[in-house]
């Protein structure tokens, strides 16, 4: 079994980071091969709703930012996703919006490659936001007909500089 993480906080080693590598290291220790995909630190352009991957349905995007195409593969063949965020006004940061967006057009255009895959999301706050931004995240899943994997409580943590989100015991449990 093989799960893909999506960071798209453009903070490398960030807060983010530490909570996508925390789950990692939980699946790692299960026996689950991980990978995690950097992406929050590109400029990802938005979907533009050509339909093109409709057409074309040879699983890309028309849009060649080197970033989505090359993550694309990767995810279908994945037995499972996350995605992982930091909160930018009380939601996911724009390049992961941009690039859900894009992956889920180009998914569905080719038979649904996520639906019924186990997918899980975590947000890295400051303080508030954190929420919605799992809302915003979970809402993707479902409507990419993922099954998604619930925790012992939210899937959050909470640190303003680089590193703080280790100090937050409860978040880190999560």
């Amino acid at each position: 079994m093989r799960v893909v993480a999506i960071n798209g906080s453009p903070r490398k080693g960030g807060n983010t980071t530490l909570l996508v590598q925390t789950v990692c290291q939980e699946l790692e220790a299960e026996g689950i091969a991980t990978e995690i995909i950097q992406v929050g630190h590109k400029a990802i352009p938005g979907c533009l709703a050509c339909r093109k991957c409709w057409e074309t349905k040879d699983g890309t995007c028309i849009q060649k930012d080197g970033v989505l195409n090359e993550a694309l593969e990767r995810m279908r063949e994945a037995d499972g996703l996350i995605f992982g965020s930091p909160v930018y006004f009380a939601d996911m940061a724009g390049p992961l919006k941009c690039f859900m967006d894009r992956a889920f057009m180009v998914a569905r255009a080719n038979g649904g490659w996520f639906r019924r895959k186990p997918g899980a999301c975590v947000a890295a706050a400051r303080r508030a936001g954190s929420v919605h931004t799992i809302n915003s995240m979970n809402h993707y899943l479902g409507i990419s007909e993922m099954l998604t994997v619930g925790s012992s409580y939210w899937n959050m943590g909470f640190g303003l500089d680089k590193g703080a989100v280790s100090e937050d015991q409860e978040g880190m449990q999560t």
